[in-house]
């Protein structure tokens, strides 16, 4: 996990030289419930930090997923589809959303870090 970067939506995207993974945190998929389905952004798609990237939705709620950085989405977790609940089971490995080409890493620099994001997470429980 050294080198994932969180957002404060709890968003983690790990990096590879310019290309991210991107997925949603542990803390994210426990609050979401059991994931039903998984709507991803299509392999060339231009996103922008911050902006709506994927959806989410689980017995609970929908909840929109948003790119921690800008570029352009390289791939996507196609066995989402037919397994969303993968994102319940293996936030971290399996369950990943996207992959983006970074078109300005400095934009992870306003990223949290592991510990940070650790932090964060305690402060709203």
């Amino acid at each position: 996990m050294s080198g994932t970067k969180f957002t404060e939506d709890h968003e983690w995207i790990s990096v590879d030289g310019d290309v991210g993974t991107v997925g949603i945190s542990d803390y994210a998929q426990e609050q979401l419930g059991d994931v039903v389905f998984v709507e991803l952004p299509e392999v060339g798609r231009q996103l922008e930090k911050g902006g709506e990237a994927a959806v989410v939705e689980s017995v609970k709620a929908a909840s929109e997923i948003y790119a921690p950085a800008s570029g352009e989405v390289t791939e996507i977790n196609d066995s989402l589809e037919d397994a969303p609940a993968t994102v319940n089971q293996s936030p971290f490995g399996d369950g990943w959303f996207f992959k983006i080409k970074l078109s300005d890493p400095d934009e992870l620099d306003a990223l949290m870090d592991e510990a940070a994001y650790k932090s964060f997470v305690e402060g709203l429980e």
